[in-house]
């Protein structure tokens, strides 16, 4: 039942929370306890219902996909596949111009499959393709804005960690999430891919590749990101020692996991958990036997996806408090009356949903955002006659458009602070992210309009 005197306590202290910079996990636990309190009147079933839903939300098996991708990720990045693949690619395609932008959109789409983190793709390929490309005469922002841009794809194309958590909030398929990512991932990079084939070829001189490219900054380009910074000519970038061996060698690898790990979801082989374990223990035994990475950074890798790991299950764990908490309070039930009441047509409330998820992704991080909205969101979704995997894919699209936008769009921020050059401003970044956002509202109105493009594989996979 719908208690207004229980609703505007809850929701009005979490929105004061969220914005006076409370982290998101203390902000649910206190705004949910709170409405807890409210509704049942006792400490005793306040307490006993937190302790029930934190028992209920570990126990469950899924839980343990989200840390085990994230090490399989982990153990590929710093083996330093990326750069073989970024190198390789960039080697097959030297006759096209731009081709280190490509390569970039390229290099993104396939390390998104072995990681499917969208600001651990932007720093990675800013440290790997940034220097390249300075050393080629590109325009510092049109360099850091195909950066950003491209590691949208982290997001979107499996293993998605914010599908794997939409997942887990709304009780939905992993395996049928990851499937229907594939298309509109792929479309969002063959987008990308045109967008900078066109720009490319329209204004060499941004690309390194015009007459005035080698002074298109007004300065000579320096070979690497410490020269990005202080202007230094420093030696080559240790790209130029990736050999052909160690291309073709990273290539079979990594397809083969990617194989492994997706093609047994879909066939059936793995759970979408199993095949977690499957990939980080495969992505183990390449960068010890293959890439011979030691074990202190066996071990660094290990801890740092703990220290990631362990927050993020506690927010996941909260969020589910404060789904309870939703659904206790009637305010659920009630936004649904409301909007299924067809006084507003769905298109409209779907356009208010993705301007509530690009103005959050202004200020806070992706898994916020959706611990935040997906409780509310999810469900709303399907009363208005959306697919649930369809406004899946929606969501995480409006999410990572979110994170690109200004003022403080996290993915530009994360290439700016790993690329650590005075000389590009933050606002120049945003300014040639811009077209990357485009494609991705490009991609989500496709989606919204046509839904078979999220859903069509997986009702071919799994009937």
């Amino acid at each position: 039942m719908f208690d207004i005197g229980i609703t505007i306590p809850v929701l009005g202290l979490l929105i004061v929370l969220v914005f006076a910079g409370v982290h998101i996990a203390v902000s649910l636990a206190i705004t949910s306890l709170l409405g807890l309190f409210l509704i049942t009147g006792s400490l005793d079933i306040t307490i006993a219902t937190f302790a029930s839903t934190a028992f209920q939300g570990l126990r469950g098996y899924v839980f343990a996909a989200l840390p085990l991708f994230m090490l399989m990720g982990e153990f590929i990045s710093r083996s330093g596949a990326a750069q073989d693949l970024y190198v390789g690619i960039n080697r097959s395609i030297r006759a096209i111009p731009g081709r280190l932008a490509l390569a970039t959109v390229l290099g993104n789409a396939v390390f998104a499959f072995l990681t499917g983190v969208s600001i651990a793709a932007a720093a990675a390929f800013t440290r790997i393709a940034y220097p390249q490309m300075l050393k080629l005469g590109y325009d510092r922002g049109v360099a850091l804005g195909v950066i950003a841009g491209s590691s949208c794809l982290g997001m979107l194309i499996p293993p998605s960690n914010l599908m794997i958590l939409w997942a887990i909030l709304v009780e939905e398929s992993i395996g049928r999430l990851f499937l229907a990512g594939i298309l509109p991932g792929l479309m969002l990079a063959g987008l990308f891919l045109i967008y900078v084939l066109l720009n490319a070829w329209f204004r060499p001189h941004l690309y390194g590749e015009g007459p005035t490219a080698s002074v298109a900054e007004g300065e000579p380009q320096p070979r690497s990101l410490s020269a990005a910074a202080s202007g230094d000519d420093l030696q080559p970038s240790p790209l130029d020692t990736v050999t052909s061996r160690d291309v073709f060698i990273s290539g079979i690898c990594m397809g083969g996991l990617i194989a492994a790990v997706l093609g047994g979801i879909w066939f059936g082989a793995f759970t979408a958990t199993e095949a977690a374990g499957v990939g980080a223990l495969l992505a183990l035994i390449f960068a010890i036997a293959v890439k011979r990475l030691g074990r202190k950074d066996i071990f660094e890798g290990i801890l740092q996806v703990g220290k990631t790991a362990a927050p993020l299950m506690i927010m996941i764990l909260m969020a589910l408090l404060y789904s309870r908490t939703l659904a206790l309070t009637g305010i659920g039930g009630s936004i649904e009356d409301f909007f299924g009441s067809g006084v507003i047509p769905p298109w409209a409330v779907l356009v208010f949903m993705v301007c509530i998820w690009f103005i959050l992704g202004m200020l806070i991080d992706s898994k916020s955002i959706m611990l935040l909205t997906v409780p509310i969101f999810a469900p709303l979704g399907e009363l208005i006659g959306y697919d649930p995997i369809a406004f899946a894919i929606i969501g995480i699209l409006a999410i990572e458009a979110g994170i690109l936008t200004p003022p403080f769009g996290l993915i530009v921020y994360t290439v700016k602070a790993a690329a650590n050059d005075d000389k590009v401003s933050t606002l120049r970044i945003f300014g040639a992210a811009t077209p990357y956002w485009i494609c991705l509202l490009i991609v989500l109105v496709a989606v919204a309009i046509w839904p078979e493009l999220a859903t069509g594989l997986g009702d071919m996979v799994f009937g």
